[in-house]
């Protein structure tokens, strides 16, 4: 393996394939966008794969092309951080169906050189999985010291030991749930009706067009507000009037809050594809790891040895504690080692992204544990 290959960032693969997914079809070629950070130890023995959330990608923990943000989890990753690139080889690969270089709607279909559109097969959570067990098999990584992630990324990291229960050594899963509820698919459905009511999706064929801005924006703007808390909105925002001292007796955005929402849609379609965005949901929202395993949530740890780690916050309706208590329960009946707190934080869903000393000690203990 060289070693541009195994320190570089921003990389990109053609994968022969077939990969077989789970609504039965075979995709060939295989196209994934990652970034790596660290090197492989001689005996593979150091790899640990971060998944991305619902709106994240691949670039982890360096500056991202577009925003020119840093990395979404450089609070995490980074030299003297619970992930080290000094002790660990980290991997982060933009998920299948995503917009930023991996295979998706957004990426050319090869048998027609366009774009594919809505044609692109639906996807699963387990097909993202198998993603980048393909990646790992390409970049020689046969084993898991870890897979760390939070959100959807935590849905990955749980369905990795499940299927393939020889390649992980520990899964940290972080502001998770085993599987969507009626709330949570519900709060989908609307963004999803909201970006195909937009006039210039086209039935997803907006490509050598304008994009559904407006749909994508009102999408993101109800799916923010699932990742706050009330606490946090009415300690950032309450009511307060937006660079105003009065109301308008309009629809402009009289309230700071109002305003906020509209700059996050605004700022969202900048970076990211709205096909990829109905199709990730769809994917979120078909996930059921128990259904996967004959209806017992248990089943999909019975042929794992790895040790997990479960946190939630008090804050996350979107995923409350109790969604993580119900996978700990399935781990105990499973006789798999699982760590488990619950943290507090006034931010909601959206805590494990964002400044949280407390969680950064969680994960840094654990994977310390296990060397």
């Amino acid at each position: 393996m060289s070693d541009d290959v195994r320190f570089g960032l921003d990389r990109r693969v053609t994968l022969p394939g077939p990969l077989r997914l789970d609504g039965g079809v075979l995709l060939s070629p295989v196209e994934i966008a990652y970034e790596t950070y660290g090197q492989l130890a001689a005996d593979g023995g150091n790899a640990i794969l971060i998944c991305h959330a619902l709106t994240g990608d691949q670039h982890v923990a360096s500056t991202h092309p577009i925003t020119g943000k840093p990395g979404w989890w450089t609070r995490m990753i980074g030299p003297g951080k619970p992930i080290d690139p000094a002790r660990h080889f980290i991997v982060c690969a933009n998920v299948l169906g995503s917009c930023m270089g991996s295979s998706g709607p957004a990426t050319v279909n090869p048998a027609t050189g366009a774009p594919w559109g809505m044609s692109f097969p639906v996807i699963t959570i387990r097909d993202m999985v198998r993603a980048q067990a393909m990646l790992l098999d390409h970049l020689g990584v046969q084993r898991l010291k870890a897979v760390v992630g939070g959100s959807m990324g935590g849905m990955q990291a749980l369905s990795w030991p499940a299927t393939f229960p020889d390649r992980v050594e520990a899964a940290v899963v972080i502001a998770s749930t085993a599987r969507h509820s009626a709330q949570n698919i519900a709060f989908h459905e609307v963004g999803r009706q909201a970006v195909m009511a937009d006039p210039r999706w086209n039935g997803g064929a907006y490509y050598e067009g304008e994009p559904p801005a407006s749909g994508l924006a009102v999408a993101r703007m109800a799916a923010h507000i699932t990742y706050l808390s009330e606490e946090g909105l009415t300690e950032k925002f309450g009511r307060k009037l937006q660079a105003r001292e009065a109301k308008t007796f309009g629809f402009d955005a009289d309230f700071q809050v109002e305003s906020y929402l509209r700059h996050q849609g605004l700022s969202f379609v900048d970076r990211f594809d709205a096909n990829a965005y109905l199709y990730i949901t769809r994917a979120m929202d078909y996930f059921d790891l128990a259904e996967e395993h004959g209806g017992v949530l248990a089943n999909a740890f019975r042929e794992t040895k790895a040790r997990f780690c479960l946190v939630s916050f008090d804050t996350d309706w979107l995923y409350p504690t109790r969604d993580s208590r119900s996978i700990v329960h399935a781990l105990n009946a499973a006789g798999a080692p699982v760590s488990f707190v619950e943290l507090s934080s006034p931010f909601g869903h959206d805590a494990f992204l964002l400044e949280a000393p407390e969680l950064n000690r969680v994960v840094d203990g654990f994977l310390r544990a296990g060397e």
